[in-house]
């Protein structure tokens, strides 16, 4: 069998494209982007370039999007930045429970560093209720941070309500949307939304790229101190390959989005589908209509996600159980766990995460692998002997 990758949600491979609209800027066009010399200008004309592609794809200006070294920092830089700029004005951010942990982390440091937060529960599909929103702001609130759909079970957001709540309230809105920015349609006007995350590598572009935007008028201030680069926003020396790299991804994936919203859901439903019909004993976590195209996560009773994972790996099918920012954790899905699963059929997760090379072909050839796996991995636990 040939190696099938589906753990698209954790990485994407860079497209050549990409890399070969970045080549000549680790080369021919090495110039500083800050200098005012030729070489510095050929450098900041490829970066305004980028930067130009990527606000227009969001609906935005190009002076509201600052680029940062990925993802992460983009949510550390809107969460902290939003909290310091506005502390005499109030101490309290809402998020939700299935964060990413990149939010969950900055918040919890927050809270050490005196401000309240509000951990919003979720229901069993995983949805944020906008009127659990509504309840929880107070006059001190002074950010409302939710992600636009969840990197472990694919739940889409009712971001468009929340995000008119929080205007309307004049409270800061912030959404994560590194799983969604270049795979689904969608504009900061039409989602309410003044911050927003994204990373080039979850849409083939390369890794250790992300940016913020930042609706102008926001108030925030700097995570990284330094010089004046990013309008004095972000210091440090800008990886013009990597920027030059994140607006070619966003280039090729605006010119297909469309076509691989329809064909990965497709997909994703034929595998769905597909599964069920083949083993008993398997859950689908998430929402089963409000998911992102690409997102299967199921949860298989009585083994270990685990097991699976290196049973499958050894058969060369790529997945993962969870967010790849805590897979070597022992601990069960802090999502899972949210939306209500026990703590063994948490731990018995998996999550298939489809892509740009995905063909009919792999969904099948996992199709015919994953309930042998399941069976001989059954067939060793006494937990799956009581069942019978």
């Amino acid at each position: 069998m040939n190696p099938i990758y589906m753990d698209y949600a954790a990485t994407t491979p860079t497209d050549q494209r990409v890399v070969e609209a970045m080549m000549p800027y680790f080369g021919e066009i090495y110039g500083n982007p800050s200098s005012l010399h030729g070489f510095g200008q050929e450098a900041r004309a490829a970066m305004e370039e980028a930067r130009a592609k990527i606000a227009a794809f969001l609906g935005a200006k190009p002076a509201e999007i600052v680029f940062t070294s990925g993802g992460t920092e983009s949510d550390n830089f809107a969460i902290k930045g939003v909290a310091w700029a506005n502390r005499k004005k109030g101490d309290h951010v809402i998020t939700s429970a299935i964060e990413h942990h990149a939010v969950l982390e900055t918040c919890r440091f927050l809270e050490k560093e005196g401000f309240r937060v509000t951990y919003l529960p979720v229901d069993e599909d995983g949805l944020v209720d906008p009127a659990d929103v509504v309840k929880a702001i107070t006059d001190r609130t002074i950010l409302i941070s939710i992600m636009h759909a969840n990197n472990e079970i694919g739940t889409i957001q009712p971001i468009a309500e929340i995000g008119r709540i929080a205007k309307e309230k004049g409270i800061c809105f912030h959404t994560d949307a590194v799983q969604t920015f270049g795979h689904l349609p969608f504009t900061v006007d039409e989602l309410n939304i003044d911050l927003l995350s994204a990373s080039a590598h979850k849409l083939y572009g390369p890794k250790g790229m992300g940016l913020l935007y930042i609706r102008k008028g926001t108030r925030i201030t700097p995570l990284v101190h330094g010089g004046d680069q990013e309008s004095g926003r972000r210091a440090s020396t800008q990886n013009v390959p990597g920027i030059v790299g994140f607006g070619k991804a966003v280039e090729l994936a605006a010119a297909t989005l469309q076509e691989e919203v329809v064909r990965l859901t497709s997909l994703r439903d034929r595998f769905i589908q597909g599964i069920f019909e083949r083993i008993d004993g398997i859950r689908l976590n998430g929402h089963p209509a409000r998911r992102l195209p690409n997102n299967i996560n199921l949860s298989v009773e009585s083994i270990e996600g685990e097991g699976m994972i290196l049973s499958l790996d050894m058969m060369g099918i790529a997945c993962s159980t969870g967010s790849a920012c805590s897979s070597s954790s022992l601990e069960p899905s802090h999502v899972l766990l949210a939306i209500g699963l026990p703590h063994e059929l948490s731990h018995g997760s998996l999550r298939f995460s489809l892509g740009m090379y995905t063909k009919e072909g792999d969904i099948d050839a996992v199709l015919e692998a994953l309930p042998q796996v399941v069976g001989r991995l059954r067939a060793m636990s006494p937990l799956y002997a009581g069942k019978k």
